[in-house]
């Protein structure tokens, strides 16, 4: 099975301060293949850190955890699905987008490569990050009259498992647990109440919401394309998730095929058939229905 190495946006710091970066990935197997097509978005996260324990080998001097890639950056982590998306099924991507402009709306075909999405790396300095609110977005709050300043950490996998059941549910609430949970200061006051930081004001929320998005290391899924009926450029950006776990789904029925085919003709068992890579199994199902038409030839 062939290894490959990247390097994280962000990277994980551990509890020594050193960081992690270098990764060593293998493809998805059948295995992963078939845990991916059928999850429901309320465990879309947790499925990702399984995905990524089984595929990613490790970080750094690291072996990979459970629990290591719940820590992970949502940026890393979503770069190393795109990684995995391209190793296992190549760079190339073929899609159908309709024209957002609303006076045409036209289906349009959009090729692209993964590799040409550019990257914003940016490790952290340190576990937490520090930003200054604006005069208006600390009017009404006592604590910020004194020092106006917010102390947090940039949200991981173990945030995404937690808030993704209420995400669903209610989405203003869930970035308020968001926030409750990676917030560590407001002003003088360390680990504030969950109270206070539900107090914190629109604009204050704004400000903080888009401080971390700007330090998030990660891979800027946008998409600009010109539409060929109405011929004006638009922006959209890509959802990764959404398609990479709707590839899969539409393959699935393929990959029960195949398991079938191999199983039919070598006698494997499911379990030894999932666990080879989909380039493996391919190859496989190439060889063997190259020998049954030499067999059939030499017959007629």
């Amino acid at each position: 099975m062939i290894n490959s190495v990247h390097t994280l946006p962000g990277g994980y710091r551990d509890e020594h301060g050193q960081l992690h970066r270098e990764v060593v990935l293998i493809p998805l197997s059948g295995q992963e293949e078939e845990l991916l097509a059928q999850p429901s978005p309320l465990a879309m996260a947790s499925v990702i850190t399984t995905v990524l324990t089984r595929c990613v080998q490790q970080i750094g001097t690291l072996a990979m955890t459970t629990g290591l890639a719940r820590q992970l950056l949502i940026g890393d982590r979503q770069y190393l699905l795109l990684l995995l998306r391209a190793l296992t099924f190549g760079d190339q991507v073929m899609m159908t987008h309709r024209c957002p402009w609303p006076d045409c709306g036209q289906a349009l075909d959009m090729d692209f490569k993964l590799s040409e999405f550019p990257v914003h790396t940016a490790p952290p300095d340190s576990h937490l990050q520090r930003m200054t609110l604006s005069p208006a977005a600390s009017e009404g709050h006592m604590w910020a009259k004194r020092q106006p300043t917010v102390q947090f950490r940039l949200p991981n996998g173990e945030d995404q498992e937690i808030i993704a059941p209420l995400l669903e549910q209610n989405e203003a609430s869930a970035l308020t647990q968001l926030l409750c949970r990676c917030i560590h200061s407001l002003g003088e006051i360390d680990k504030p109440l969950p109270e206070l930081i539900q107090e914190l004001s629109p604009l204050a929320r704004q400000e903080i919401e888009a401080q971390m998005a700007a330090l998030m290391p990660g891979v800027d899924l946008t998409l600009t394309a010109n539409c060929p009926h109405c011929e004006r450029e638009f922006t959209v950006p890509f959802e990764l998730t959404d398609f990479f776990f709707g590839e899969l789904a539409t393959g699935e029925e393929l990959l029960r095929r195949e398991v079938h085919y191999l199983a039919y003709h070598y006698h494997w068992s499911e379990q030894e058939i999932l666990a080879l890579p989909r380039n493996k199994r391919r190859a496989y199902i190439e060889t063997l229905a190259s020998e049954i038409e030499r067999l059939n030839d030499a017959i007629t």
